[in-house]
């Protein structure tokens, strides 16, 4: 059994994990650095590494009730390992990868929690072509510079890309059994800007932690992850005090598509503006 809680921070980019992130590290029963975290990809490494090794699968063939258990004590133990530095309860893990790994985290850590960040998406494809015309000259980790805005939504929004994929993961989390549903928590990112107090003591009441008043406008600074993986297109930048951004205005016919293909995350989440 893991010797932490784990929680997973998630969701779609631009909608505020490293903002919530810093409000969760607060709290002194959490431990959160507010970087994103490559921990979830390397347990996935991890796995198909055992489950291509033919050793491994000798050993199964033998008594996989045993190995199987190894296995288990040894991912725990690994993720026990990763965040051995802190002796607080609970630990956050942020990575979009988590989206599609629910049953592994509650696997490993049978009492996870997993906060899924969403935000509407017009305003997400806003945000990056916003940063993009301040970097015009550094493109995409993905080459998207070149496109036309309508071509750079096409791709951001399809099945492999930075806004699609997390898309297509939280649509297929609705799927899930009861009992991993109650493990999910979705923080909307405008709500999280309109009522930050709120909205985090209701997060601290789901962790079941003892409830923290924030002042959002004295919010503790500390050194931010690297963009250079990002190309500077994706900042994630912490601040002293909350300031929800500016409204961003999308081209009417990228809006249309946008509302038109994921009707369904307007329903679920902004039913308001269906």
């Amino acid at each position: 059994m893991l010797d932490k809680r784990l929680i997973c921070v998630t969701g779609l980019p631009r909608a505020g994990s490293t903002l919530l992130c810093q409000l969760l590290g607060h709290h002194p029963a959490i431990y959160s650095s507010g970087h994103s975290s490559p921990l979830v990809q390397v347990l996935n490494q991890l796995r198909s590494s055992l489950s291509d090794n033919q050793f491994h699968l000798a050993q199964f063939d033998v008594d996989a009730e045993l190995v199987y258990e190894r296995m288990v004590r040894a991912f725990r133990g690994f993720v026990d390992g990763w965040f051995a530095e802190t002796d607080r309860g609970c630990v956050v893990d942020k990575s979009r990868g988590w989206l599609n790994q629910i049953e592994m985290a509650q696997l490993l850590s049978p009492s996870c929690r997993m906060l899924v960040c969403v935000r509407e998406p017009g305003q997400i494809f806003g945000s990056i072509e916003s940063r993009h015309q301040r970097t015009l000259l550094m493109d995409f980790p993905d080459h998207l510079a070149e496109l036309a805005p309508y071509e750079r939504a096409d791709r951001l929004f399809s099945r492999e890309g930075v806004i699609g994929w997390p898309l297509q993961a939280i649509s297929n989390l609705q799927d899930r059994p009861p009992s991993m549903q109650e493990r999910l928590f979705y923080v909307v990112f405008e709500h999280l800007m309109a009522e930050p107090v709120a909205v985090m003591r209701e997060v601290f009441e789901w962790l079941e932690l003892e409830p923290l008043t924030l002042d959002p406008d004295r919010l503790e600074v500390r050194p931010h992850e690297s963009d250079s993986y990002y190309r500077g297109k994706y900042p994630h930048r912490t601040r002293h005090r909350i300031e929800p951004p500016p409204r961003h205005s999308i081209p009417p016919r990228i809006e249309a598509d946008i509302r038109r293909n994921f009707a369904w995350f307007y329903e679920l989440f902004y039913p308001a503006l269906t």
